[in-house]
């Protein structure tokens, strides 16, 4: 054994009480598991965990790292949160599969989300080629669902239309590849374009491919406002004729109209999986949103592309019909709910001469401008060229408590790490689920809290050696101060790293030591074997 960890107290993932006792660490993996009594172990170092808890690493189940973990080495957002594997690719739009013409599309449709990529030297096209490039070297362990978005990028265009037959078939042979190449699963944004204008049958057919690769389907479903329990309802019913697992991202019940019906969902879901579904979820433990400007408008003025939303913006007819159904109708980017611009806080933005908006909600801005909410949104989308990040404040607290306490939740920080006041969800989502929700606020014990924080989502991913602290198991761990653990990222100070989380290690390697990064990176790419459970 390289290592000792001696008088930790062991949550060890499953739900089950925490119990005392000394881990030795070797070759990557926990060798031994010694409770007082029994023999004690010996190794060159050892580490005195006295007074902290020692759990499996968090596993992040919604992240947007896709380029963070590859300009970014230190990525103490996640690493210093315990976090030791994200599942990236979400929401339908990342950057494999692509050839030149969509990775050009993507990087411009999702500026917001990552950056433009001007600083990444892309030398990949396939999802194989993308995870052999996290395999260099990253912060953290990174799995990848194949963005159905994208595909439909690749194989139709940007177009409001069904699918011809060869369209379908090439769509279904891009997913194939990436499940084969190592993706878990795949993902779709169904209010973002293009994948918003795949029908169910389209769907359905994909998600056939990626049952027969055991994987799972993670969408960003249809509504999460006006229309949220249809739309919940539709991916159950889709994957259930799919016989295909489902992941339902961000499982949020928001907007005025869903205040206090999160039991509503539940009891959709519970009925789901008496019936015999597979299904999980994800939250994280906050109640804004967050996602780009540009989402927010009806999807016929997305339908295009970039350089089409911008030309349907400088056009003023067309501009006053997007306003209309924005803040009049209830426009599906927005959920199917009028706008509130009171509710939208500006959070980041590309164009570094935009930054005086940031920190302000559109309605707010406008008044120091004089002007109607719509003329500064809609200015600040084009000359942000749609780069604009934002908050949506439109969560309900008894809606985020009910989701968490289901049993088939995990959480996920849907951690946007662009502009210059990101949600601190994207730093402070794990630490929050141990520090609020579990000691201050009693929601779950200590115990059950790292479950679903740590086996859950391992068990979604069909990891056989991740998620508890077990022999033989991955060393990836983290030791916390159960009394002082807590999330430092505010919504005033979001990038502030948390406190009570001293040791994390990947591999059996520290890369968070004594409170502060080393310079490891023991992150891999972590591959889907097919069938594997």
């Amino acid at each position: 054994m390289d290592l000792v960890i001696r008088g930790a107290r062991v949550i060890d993932g499953s739900g089950s009480p925490s119990y005392t006792a000394d881990v030795g660490l070797g070759d990557g993996r926990i060798e031994q598991i010694r409770q007082p009594g029994e023999p004690p172990l010996t190794a060159p170092r050892t580490l005195d965990a006295h007074g902290l808890a020692l759990s499996p690493g968090f596993i992040d189940m919604h992240a947007h790292s896709d380029l963070a973990l590859l300009r970014d080495p230190d990525h103490s957002a996640k690493a210093a949160q315990g976090v030791t594997l994200e599942v990236l690719g979400q929401d339908g739009l990342s950057y494999a599969p692509v050839d030149d013409r969509t990775l050009g599309e993507v990087r411009r449709a999702i500026t917001g989300w990552n950056g433009d990529g001007s600083d990444i030297d892309f030398d990949w096209r396939s999802v194989g080629e993308y995870l052999d490039r996290l395999d260099r070297g990253i912060a953290v362990n990174a799995a990848y669902l194949i963005p159905q978005g994208t595909v439909r990028m690749y194989a139709v265009g940007w177009d409001d239309r069904p699918a011809t037959a060869q369209q379908l078939a090439r769509m279904r042979e891009l997913v194939a590849q990436g499940l084969e190449e190592g993706a878990v699963g795949m993902s779709s944004g169904l209010t973002y374009t293009p994948g918003m204008y795949a029908t169910d049958s389209e769907l359905t057919e994909l998600c056939r491919v990626v049952a027969r690769h055991d994987g799972y389907y993670c969408p960003h479903h249809r509504s999460y406002g006006a229309g949220a329990l249809g739309a919940y309802e539709e991916m159950v019913r889709l994957t259930q004729d799919a016989g295909c697992a489902l992941h339902l991202a961000h499982a949020t019940m928001n907007f005025g109209v869903n205040k206090g019906r999160a039991p509503e969902l539940l009891d959709l879901l519970d009925a789901a999986l008496a019936a015999g579904a597979d299904i999980s979820l994800d939250t994280y433990p906050y109640t804004p949103g967050c996602t780009t400007l540009v989402a927010m408008l009806p999807s016929w003025a997305s339908e295009g592309g970039p350089e089409a939303i911008l030309a349907r913006l400088r056009d003023d007819a067309t501009a006053e019909r997007i306003r209309h159904h924005m803040e009049v109708v209830g426009a599906d980017g927005c959920h199917g709910v009028p706008i509130e611009w009171d509710t939208i806080e500006i959070s980041g933005v590309s164009d570094p001469g935009l930054a005086g908006c940031v920190g302000k909600t559109v309605a707010e801005a406008a008044a120091q401008r004089g002007e109607a909410p719509w003329t500064t949104a809609r200015r600040l989308l084009v000359n942000d060229r749609l780069g604009s990040t934002i908050l949506q404040h439109v969560g309900h607290e008894e809606n985020v408590q009910a989701i968490m306490r289901h049993p088939v939740h995990t959480g996920g920080s849907d951690g946007i790490l662009q502009g210059y006041k990101p949600h601190p969800r994207a730093y402070g989502t794990f630490p929050q689920y141990l520090g609020r929700y579990a000691r201050e606020l009693g929601i779950m014990s200590l115990e059950e809290t790292v479950a679903h924080l740590t086996s859950r989502p391992a068990a979604r991913l069909r990891l056989p050696d991740r998620g508890l602290v077990r022999e033989g198991y991955r060393a990836d761990l983290v030791l916390f101060d159960p009394d002082t653990v807590a999330a430092g990222s505010t919504f005033e100070s979001p990038r502030t790293l948390p406190v009570g989380i001293p040791y994390v290690l990947i591999d059996g390697r520290f890369v968070i030591r004594d409170g502060r990064r080393t310079d490891v990176l023991a992150g891999r790419s972590v591959r889907r074997t097919p069938g594997a459970r």
